[in-house]
Order: C-alpha cells, then sequence, then structure tokens
C-alpha cells in the first residue's frame, strides 16, 4: 500500500520530508521534547507493532515484505501529529481528515433520545456511514459499542497510539466485511519503555464545555529484554454544552440560532413554491404555557401566571375558529399550514433552542499488555481493555403536546374562558356554548427530559506473532482470540408518561377537591396538573405523570474472534520475491436488550414490579406508553467463516522501465444468516522511470454484512411532535416512528475502483510530495429505508404500496405511528477525487528550523442514491450540506519548528452547497411540487472555513507546554433547515460549539 507523508493532520514535525521511496511517513525531529523519539529510517511509522525484524506492515493489504507497495491509497497519521492537534480524543483529530465524511462524535446524537448514540466516537469514509468503514485495533477487531456494530474510538488506548492509518479504499478481501468504504487502523506502541504522561484542559469562548484530560502510560522489559509491560490509563471529563431555553436563546449566549425552517405552504401546483425557507418560524398549534388550537376560542394562550391573552401568530395570522369542535388542531390563515408554521410572533413555545450542544461525557480508560519472546522473533502476548464512557444530555425542553382535548369545566381554566366557553358559537352545531376545545402546550412549568447513557467495554486479546522457516524460506505470522463484551445502558429521566398526562389534565371538582376526572386514574394514583400558565406541579403530580423510574434500555453485546494469518515469500522470480498471505477467521456476534414494561411492553423480559407497577390507563401489550424513549426488547446473533489468500507478483524491476507489481486477493465469507459471498481485489503499482512519479490503480468487489441492528433490532420507537399530515385535515401531527429490523437482509456488494499518480520526492525537488486520486464506489443491496415524510408523501400522491404502514388519524391516544424497516432495494453510487500535496523546507531563509507545508482535499463529484422502489427518483446528496458529503472539504497545515518551541496553523473548509438536490428552485410560474421534486424558493447552504492556530515550548528537555485554539475566528454555523421543529444545524459538518481554548503539559521520560 502506498502511503503519503502528505496525509498528515495537523502541523507536521520540523524535519519531516514529503513522501520517501518506500512512501511512509519520513523520520521527524519533533521540537516537542515529550514527543517520541524518531529513527532516522522509513520504517519508523509503519514498523510492525512488534517486529524485530522491522519487517514493514501496511494497513490494507496482509502482505510482510520489505519494499512492498499496495496500490491502495493510505493516510498515515503520526503520534507527533496526535499531538499536536490537542484533542481529549484522538477521533476528533481523525476525524477532520477530507476524505472522512459523516463521522460521529459528541456533538452528534444529541438532539435524539432513542437512537442511543450520544458520545460515539466513529468514523465514516466516503459518506457511506460508519457501519461500512472498518475500525481496528492494531490489525484486530473490536467488540461494538452499539447494535450497529461500529466501535467507539474514545475506548481504544489513545496515549499508546503512534500512529493512524486511514485507507481510502475497499479492503473487504484482505480485512473482511464492512470495509467498503475503508479502514481506519489504530497502531499501538507494543514495546514502549519509560513514562510518558499527558494534562490538559480546555473551554469555549462562551464558558462552557470545561474539559480536563490526565493521561499516564509506562512501559518495561524484564528478563533480558524478553518479557515486556505495558499499562496505560486516562481519565477524560467534558462538561459539554447545555440547552438553551424556549424560543431562540442557546447557550451561554450564543445568537446563531434563527429557527430556521422549510415551511410548506401546503399548496402543491398553484404555480409557487411548496417550500419557503423562512427564519424565526413558529409552530401556531402550541404555546409555552398553552393555546386554544381549535374551536371558537382558538387563539387564546396563557402566559405565565395562567393570565389568558391573544396569541401572535406572526405571517399576519387569524386563527380560523369556524370549524368542528375537536382535538385537531385548526388552521391559521395567513401561516403555512402544510406543518402547521407561522413566521414570527410568539416564538417562546418554540423548543429547538433547548436541546444540548454537546453532550457532557465522562470517560474512564485502562489497558495493559504483557508479551513474552518466547523464541527470537516470536512473541505471545495478552493484552486487556477496559472502558467506561458515560454521556448526558437534553433533548428537547418540556413536553410538546399539540392535540389535547380540555373541557371547559376543568376548574384550573381561568373563569374569563369559562365564561367565553359559555357564549362562544358552536359551529358544529350552530348553537351557543361549548364544552370542550383544543389545545396545545410545550408545558414550559415540566422538568425538562435528560437522557443518560453508560457504556463499559471489557475486551481480552491473546495472540501469537512471530517468524518461522520453512524450507530456508522465512514466514510471518499472527494469530489471535479476541473477546468483547458490551454493556451499555441508556436512562432517561423526567419524560412523559402520556395516558397519565391526558387523565391528570382532565381535572374536576369533586366534593369542595380537585381530583382526576377518570376514577380509574384516581384510583391508581392519578393526581391534577393545572397546564393552564407556568406554576409549577405538585411533586406528587409531578412523580404521577413522569415518575422517578422512567425510560430504561439495557443492552449487552458480545464479539468473538479467531483469526489466524500467514504471509512470506515462498519463491525468487525474475523480478522480486513471489510475497503470499493467506488465513482464515472465525467471528460470532452477538446481542440481547431489554426495555422497562413501560415503553417496551410487559413480557417476561420486562415484568412489572414496584419500580414499574401495573397501571389500568397503561397499554401493557404494545408499551410505547411514554413521549419518547419506548425501548424494546430483542436479541440476534449470527457467525462468520472466513478464509482469503493475496498475492503480490513483481512484474519488472530495471532502471530502464522502472518498477512495477500486480496485487490481487480473494476472500470467500460465509455468514450464518445471510449464505456465502466472495470478495476479491486486483491492483498493482508502477514506479516509473520518471523521476519520482509512481502510478496506482486497483478494483475490488467489497461486501459488508447486514449488522445486528439491521437484522434483529428491537423495535425503536422515535416521537415526531410535529409530523408534516398530507391527508385532509392537513397539518402537524404526532406520531410514533417505528423501525425495526428486517432477518431477511442480504449483504451489499460494492465495486471499488481507484486510479491514481504520486509524485514521490523527486531528486530536483526533494521536499515535494503530490498525489491524485480518483475513486468510483458502487454499491448494490444497500441495506436502508425511506424516511416517514417519504412513507406518507408517496402514499399520498397514490402509490398504495406505501399505505399499509402508517396511521395517522388515529382516535386512540398514541395510536399514529409510521413504521420504518429496512429492505436490501437501494444502490448507491460516489465518485470524485482526492488531493494531496506537502513542501518541507529546512533552514528557511537560513533560519534554524524547519517549514512544512500540507495540503489535503476531496471532491466529492456525485453520490447518487436509488431507492430502489417504483416511483422514487434517484437523488444527488453531493454538495447537499445538511448531510456528510459537501462538494469540496480541504485541510491544510503550516508549521514552523525547532529546538525551542513550534507554531502550527490548520485551515478547515469546506464548500457551499445546497439543503438537497431533489428541490426545484422557483419563485413563481412553479411546476407542480411532488415528493420526489419538490419546490423552494431558496435552496442554498453556506460551506465554513475555520482557522486553527497552535504551538508548544519546551521548558526541560522532558516536558514542554502546549496550546491550541480551534475555530479561531468562532465561526457560527449555517442553519441546516428540515420541516419539524427542532434545532435544525448539522453539527457533523458545521462547528457548533464555537472558539475553543486548550492548554497543557507533556512530560516523557
Amino acid at each position: 500500500m502506498i502511503v503519503l507523508a502528505t496525509a498528515l493532520l495537523c502541523a507536521p514535525a520540523a524535519a519531516q520530508t514529503a513522501a520517501p521511496p518506500s512512501d511512509l511517513p519520513a523520520p521527524t525531529q519533533s521540537a516537542d521534547p515529550a514527543a517520541p523519539p524518531q529513527t532516522l529510517t522509513p520504517q519508523t511509522a509503519a514498523e510492525d507493532q512488534a517486529a524485530p525484524d522491522r519487517d514493514i506492515v501496511v494497513t490494507g493489504s496482509r502482505i510482510v515484505s520489505s519494499g512492498y507497495n499496495a496500490p491502495t491509497p493510505t493516510t498515515v497519521i503520526g503520534e507527533d501529529q496526535i499531538l499536536k492537534n490537542a484533542q481529549p480524543n484522538i477521533f476528533n483529530a481523525v476525524a477532520q481528515l477530507p476524505s472522512l465524511q459523516g463521522s460521529t462524535g459528541a456533538s452528534t446524537g444529541t438532539f435524539s433520545t432513542s437512537s442511543g448514540t450520544q458520545g460515539l466516537s466513529s468514523f465514516s469514509l466516503r459518506g457511506l456511514g460508519p457501519i461500512r468503514t472498518l475500525t481496528l485495533l492494531d490489525g484486530q477487531r473490536v467488540v461494538g459499542a452499539n447494535v450497529s456494530g461500529v466501535p467507539d474510538i474514545s475506548m481504544f488506548p489513545q496515549l499508546l497510539v503512534k500512529r493512524v492509518d486511514v485507507v481510502t479504499g475497499g479492503a473487504s478481501a484482505s480485512y473482511g466485511s464492512d470495509a467498503v468504504g475503508g479502514v481506519v487502523n489504530f497502531i499501538t506502541d507494543t514495546r514502549f519503555k519509560g513514562f510518558k504522561a499527558n494534562v490538559q484542559g480546555g473551554i469555549t469562548n462562551y464558558g462552557d464545555d470545561k474539559q480536563g484530560l490526565v493521561q499516564a502510560a509506562f512501559g518495561t522489559s524484564l528478563f533480558g529484554d524478553k518479557l515486556h509491560l505495558i499499562v496505560s490509563g486516562e481519565y477524560d471529563d467534558e462538561d459539554g454544552v447545555g440547552p438553551g431555553d424556549f424560543g431562540t436563546d442557546l447557550a451561554k449566549g450564543r445568537d446563531w440560532y434563527r429557527a430556521t425552517t422549510l415551511v410548506n405552504t401546503g399548496q402543491a401546483n398553484n404555480g409557487l413554491p411548496q417550500f419557503n425557507y423562512r427564519d424565526y418560524a413558529q409552530p401556531y398549534q402550541y404555546a409555552r404555557y398553552g393555546l386554544i388550537n381549535n374551536g371558537p376560542l382558538q387563539g387564546i394562550a396563557f402566559d405565565q401566571n395562567g393570565a389568558p391573552y391573544n396569541f401572535n401568530y406572526g405571517s399576519n395570522g387569524v386563527p380560523v375558529r369556524n370549524v368542528p369542535n375537536n382535538n385537531a388542531p385548526a388552521g391559521v390563515t395567513g401561516c403555512f399550514p402544510g406543518n402547521s408554521f407561522c413566521v414570527g410572533g410568539d416564538l417562546s413555545g418554540a423548543p429547538g433552542s433547548g436541546a444540548s450542544l454537546k453532550s457532557s461525557l465522562e470517560r474512564l480508560n485502562g489497558f495493559g499488555r504483557i508479551g513474552f519472546d518466547f523464541a527470537e522473533n516470536n512473541e505471545a502476548y495478552v493484552t486487556v481493555n477496559i472502558a467506561q464512557v458515560k454521556t448526558s444530555n437534553q433533548p428537547s425542553p418540556g413536553y410538546n403536546r399539540a392535540s389535547l382535548t380540555v373541557q371547559c369545566a376543568n376548574p384550573f381554566l381561568p373563569q374569563l374562558v369559562r365564561d367565553r366557553c359559555a357564549t362562544a358559537i358552536n359551529p358544529a352545531a350552530n348553537t351557543v356554548g361549548i364544552t370542550q376545545f383544543g389545545f396545545g402546550t410545550s408545558n414550559g412549568n415540566f422538568p425538562d427530559p435528560l437522557v443518560q447513557t453508560d457504556r463499559r467495554q471489557y475486551r481480552f486479546v491473546g495472540g501469537l506473532k512471530g517468524k518461522f522457516e520453512i524450507g530456508g524460506t522465512p514466514w510471518n505470522y499472527d494469530t489471535y482470540y479476541e473477546h468483547g463484551i458490551t454493556l451499555a445502558a441508556i436512562d432517561v429521566d423526567n419524560t412523559v408518561l402520556q395516558p397519565r398526562y391526558v387523565a391528570a389534565t382532565n381535572a374536576i371538582t369533586l366534593n369542595g377537591a380537585i381530583v382526576c376526572a377518570d376514577p380509574v386514574a384516581r384510583a391508581a394514583g392519578c393526581q391534577p396538573i393545572n397546564i393552564f400558565g407556568g406554576a409549577v406541579p405538585s411533586a406528587s403530580a409531578l412523580a404521577y405523570v413522569t415518575p422517578a423510574n422512567g425510560p430504561l434500555q439495557r443492552t449487552k453485546l458480545t464479539q468473538d474472534v479467531a483469526s489466524l494469518n500467514f504471509s512470506g515469500e515462498p519463491l525468487n522470480l525474475w523480478a522480486g520475491p513471489l510475497s503470499v498471505a493467506f488465513g482464515g477467521e472465525y467471528r460470532r456476534e452477538f446481542y440481547r436488550v431489554h426495555g422497562d414494561p413501560y415503553g417496551a411492553g410487559v413480557t417476561a423480559l420486562s415484568p412489572n414490579s414496584t419500580a414499574y407497577p401495573a397501571d389500568p390507563l397503561l397499554n401493557s401489550a404494545l408499551g410505547s406508553n411514554w413521549a419518547a424513549g419506548n425501548y424494546k426488547n430483542g436479541r440476534g446473533k449470527y457467525e462468520v467463516y472466513e478464509g482469503f489468500l493475496e498475492l503480490n507478483l513483481p512484474l519488472f524491476n530495471s532502471e530502464a522501465i522502472g518498477r512495477a507489481n500486480l496485487n490481487g486477493a480473494g476472500r470467500v465469507t460465509h455468514y450464518s444468516t445471510s449464505g456465502t459471498v466472495w470478495a476479491w481485489k486486483a491492483g498493482g503499482t508502477w514506479d516509473t522511470p520518471l523521476d519520482g512519479i509512481r502510478l496506482r490503480a486497483v478494483t475490488s468487489r467489497d461486501v459488508r454484512a447486514p449488522n445486528l441492528s439491521e437484522l434483529f433490532a428491537a423495535p425503536t420507537v422515535t416521537t415526531l411532535p410535529n409530523f408534516t399530515n398530507p391527508f385532509p385535515p392537513a397539518g402537524g401531527v404526532q406520531a410514533f416512528q417505528n423501525t425495526i429490523g428486517n432477518p431477511n437482509l442480504k449483504p451489499e456488494i460494492a465495486r471499488n475502483t481507484e486510479v491514481g499518480i504520486v509524485l514521490s520526492h523527486p531528486s530536483w525537488a526533494p521536499g515535494l510530495g503530490l498525489s491524485f486520486d480518483y475513486y468510483k464506489i458502487k454499491l448494490d443491496g444497500v441495506v436502508s429505508t425511506l424516511s416517514p415524510d417519504q412513507i406518507v408523501r408517496f402514499c399520498f400522491e397514490g402509490n398504495q404500496a406505501f399505505c399499509g404502514g402508517f396511521v395517522l388519524n388515529s382516535p386512540t391516544q398514541g395510536g399514529n405511528f409510521i413504521n420504518v424497516q429496512p429492505f436490501n432495494l437501494a444502490s448507491w453510487k460516489t465518485s470524485g477525487f482526492d488531493i494531496e500535496a506537502s513542501y518541507q523546507w529546512k533552514k528557511p531563509l537560513g533560519i534554524p528550523g524547519n517549514f512544512t507545508l500540507r495540503v489535503l482535499g476531496t471532491h466529492v463529484k456525485e453520490f447518487l442514491v436509488d431507492a430502489g422502489i417504483a416511483g422514487v427518483d434517484v437523488v444527488d446528496q453531493a454538495g447537499a450540506n445538511n448531510g456528510a458529503t459537501p462538494d469540496w472539504k480541504w485541510l491544510a497545515t503550516q508549521s514552523y519548528d525547532n529546538d525551542v518551541f513550534s507554531l502550527n496553523l490548520q485551515e478547515r473548509w469546506f464548500s457551499d452547497g445546497v439543503f438537497g438536490n431533489q428541490y426545484v428552485v422557483c419563485t413563481s410560474a412553479c411546476p407542480a411540487s411532488t415528493a420526489n421534486h419538490p419546490t423552494i424558493d431558496y435552496n442554498t447552504m453556506k460551506g465554513a472555513f475555520y482557522i486553527d492556530l497552535g504551538g508548544s515550548v519546551n521548558l526541560t528537555k522532558q516536558v514542554s507546554m502546549f496550546f491550541k485554539v480551534d475555530n479561531l475566528f468562532d465561526h457560527d454555523p449555517e442553519p441546516a433547515p428540515q420541516t419539524n421543529t427542532g434545532l435544525d444545524v448539522n453539527p457533523a459538518l458545521y462547528d457548533t460549539l464555537g472558539r475553543f481554548y486548550r492548554l497543557g503539559v507533556r512530560a516523557r521520560f
């Protein structure tokens, strides 16, 4: 594999040259005395973790051979570069690479209750998603942190990582399933000796997300350097960035949120755009402390003291009061009925700004390794990695309830409104007086929900590795057994039990006391709640509606892997040795999960108990009683058997025509769930006789088997609080999204092709390195689903195949739902190219030290998503900045290093884009708007440019102090408008926290 020194993440070390002949990172001479010492051999950054013979092991291939160049491009991030980026999690440093698109971290998943991905650090190459990027630790698999199977990078022994190899191409033939987008391999220093430590802190410009990180590692050898012992530990505490309030107020005075929304006019064929891009959109179904949203009293809201007032709808909106009196919110003239929004007006009840911008996170990590050289060049080893990551986030404030029926006799209702009930004209019966009305509230007086996750990982590996000879031919071997366990817990506090809420809000006066109207509810402990105003309910009332024991999920995942690999050079041919690698692997993945009886339903796995007593108001069979966090029960497993063979054939080697090799591999894999599948690759490299010029090309067939989540996932129930219903009566409704697994899924099949050219430090410019690589990926049988909006809209437009999977007009509390299930129907196609360049200048202008420039860029030419369903058009997601694949993404670094200090400047940029390429932009004479091609009046989403500054200074020969400022100019994120209510921003692309300061001290002895 060709490894470019140009692909360095942050300011490189001082004496580093660009892409030496072996295409391995060149030696470094760091200005930081706490950085690792470097030798002056090209093997430094890519030698095997325990290879006393110093053979080169390159990720993306199983071949072990000196001077071997594989055809798949690889970016290498060295330890010195990781240190200079000064992140509390190594994931944050690596994820900045342009080829990594759509990775998840502590700033993503914070708007969700049920996803379980809060704080999960996982990589996504080429925008194909974390599940299509294989992440390894020392070339070995790691147990998943949730049922999707992706590991959590923050659980790796970060201080021992000496380099990260990022393979930007398919590698299934060499490494197995999941390597469709590529491989990210963390290589640890298994021969570390001495002691090193890192202490750092950080804080944002707004005074939040305070961070503290302490790391230490110790290594030694005994018994004549035969026994090697390494231990490391780290503790990381990150406060996160909490929620703002209702309306548009973000945490700590951040002022970039404008409640930007794609409001739906509800008109698809009137010559005007159906969707309008608008700031300060507010739903007209509810207010912070209550709003009458149906019937002749529509438009009366309640302030914090419970006093009624006329609600300001914005958009010059006027409530439509002459509609039948029921609990469905009525329309507002001058506003947007398609998703029940007005523009401007009273935004006090909008919940979007009340979501956490970043989860708080606490991380503990312990690692130990014992290795014993039982013979020369042969080692037996055992590693133990125990880690815990805890997170906390607020998905939204209060509890949005848009369709509540309130009786005029409710004793909490102000007398003024009760008098209006008596004199109001009932449009349904054309009579005087009404007895009830529709009501919506954000329940701003309720405690805010809190989602807390606790993931614990236990990983044990035992293995042998080394060399032996057969007939005078040396062979390398590597065998290991890994057993991993993840225990994941999710707990949600302050979440409403919806049937109890309905009962508690329906109050009457009985024997002079205000009580719940339903006698069954009263007998079960119902306490009445005043929903008119901001009076905080009593402790007993809150305990009834939001009990102390809220939604929970408990998950156990196990992974067992047994692997055996051999590599050698059995023949010497005309142009060099024939290199061979072969081996096999067995893997077993298992999980089980259970929820609480109120969310999952009452079963043997989730029985009623003193913590969750039986309640006649709740649906005991189906569960889904919570407003959010209705976790279900499930279990599943699969087994994998596979074998592979890889060959490297030298074609020619002469000064006249250069040196070339042909590389090929095949792998057969049998999945217990889906049968047998083949993967292969074929490619080669040619070091041309032109000074420094190398050509490379590879094509491969890659596979990804469905993971446990896709096959056996327990149904996930997500609340859609303001879902757009196109059916009469059109408008926003509350519904549950039920996401369920599909055990009949088959493996995805990809065809991956890459062609590139490299200029590697020619004699006429030894400090220069350049590369250009074109890639094309075609993925068939993609496991995917349609969105709830697509499912409903396609039915509305006449495609009956979608009409049986949802109900949006159920008269039953919690009866609205939309089923979402994965199938092997879709296909994806993406293509583009990577550009990498570097230049190193020793003693610039005669000044002692070194100056280094690095630039990396990725252009996504297309990312075509074909749902594979009749009537659903192909959508190009390239350049859609609502997603993960901007047209262009660049990373540039400049550094100056000498023996006293270093300075590092970094620029991160991605290009302007659109909300979605499916939209038709128009302002008049618009064509008919459809689900495939909706019309819109504005479709531009600006990119972003960030500058980071860092540096270090030597205090002693062993100790240095460093600083780092990320997002130096405090660049705000762009709105990522959707068609619902939420904090519509894209943290996968944009920095949502603002300027960040870090300061720390490193030591190495």
